[in-house]
């Protein structure tokens, strides 16, 4: 049912596509668009990671590398499929990042603690075992919803894809993540970016292989029912990986085609199906050589893009 769904509003033949001119009339419903960035992490060649700060400038801005080395020092090297890494500051310039990653088929919490020149804390770099079975996916993707700064996150949930295309979901119980269903007829969904959460639901972008743009709208009940709405229908299969942070009352996204090794910045509006405004602000360079992008977040994190 959700598969024929999907193939029905593709074939809708919507007008607005990738890279349309947005006038000023259409302008994207952020008045934040020139102070948004995205912190920008990746894994680096020195089993460390990487930071560069990306800002919504026309053209994008891309800020100078922070490398931190040697994070990493485990039989499997550096790990995969790394999930948002959230950054806490501590006294003394020092920042604290946690996040989760897949190493050896193992889900792991990864943590450590850097200076303002990125350089390692020694002994801050902790591995924390969930437990097996989180090889072969695609993506991990950690949605935290906190309802105010000062409160603590009233659920934690995890979401992947398996090379068959199968998509799981997973709640953190304290102690371990508890599956809470799979769903079939995503498998030809290629990039998801979360660009919302809520108390009651979680939102992505979504691209697919005929070139269609989409939300997909996820509720926190069970069964698992994603919702699926068109947002442009041509021009968006060419990207494998879309990074998102929030703008406002919409998105900033990084969008990498992984065959030519171009990546692109869009300001996304807030999600209103095809209705939804998104301008190209043009093509950025980062670092080089640099593998498995994901992003870094302050611990009060909220995503209201749609």
């Amino acid at each position: 049912m959700f598969r024929k769904a999907i193939g029905l509003t593709g074939a809708a033949g919507l007008a607005l596509t990738l890279g349309t001119a947005i006038q000023p009339a259409q302008a994207v419903q952020t008045s934040q668009t020139a102070a948004c960035v995205l912190a920008l992490g990746s894994f680096n060649a020195q089993w460390g990671q990487n930071k560069q700060i990306v800002t919504a400038t026309a053209p994008p801005t891309v800020g100078p590398v922070l490398n931190t080395s040697n994070i990493y020092q485990s039989p499997f090297g550096v790990g995969v499929t790394p999930t948002t890494f959230t950054e806490t500051p501590m006294t003394g310039g020092r920042t604290a990042r946690v996040g989760k990653i897949v190493m050896g088929g193992y889900l792991y919490d990864s943590s450590a603690i850097v200076r303002s020149d990125g350089s390692l804390v020694r002994g801050s770099n902790v591995l924390k075992r969930y437990g097996g079975g989180w090889g072969g996916k695609r993506f991990l993707v950690q949605a935290r919803y906190k309802a105010s700064a000062a409160s603590k996150p009233s659920r934690t949930t995890l979401y992947a894809q398996d090379t068959s295309g199968r998509f799981g979901r997973w709640t953190d119980l304290g102690t371990g993540f508890r599956n809470t269903g799979y769903v079939a007829g995503l498998s030809t969904m290629k990039a998801f970016a979360l660009i919302a959460t809520t108390a009651t639901y979680d939102l992505f972008l979504v691209n697919n292989r005929a070139g269609g743009l989409y939300t997909l709208k996820i509720p926190t009940t069970s069964p698992l029912k994603p919702v699926a709405t068109p947002v442009r229908t041509s021009s968006w299969q060419v990207f494998e990986k879309m990074i998102a942070a929030p703008c406002g009352t919409g998105s900033i996204v990084l969008a990498m085609d992984y065959d030519t090794g171009k990546k692109y910045l869009y300001v996304v509006g807030h999600a209103n199906g095809a209705k939804t405004a998104i301008r190209n602000l043009g093509e950025l360079t980062i670092n080089w050589g640099d593998f498995d992008h994901f992003r870094f977040a302050p611990a009060y994190d909220p995503l209201n893009g749609g």
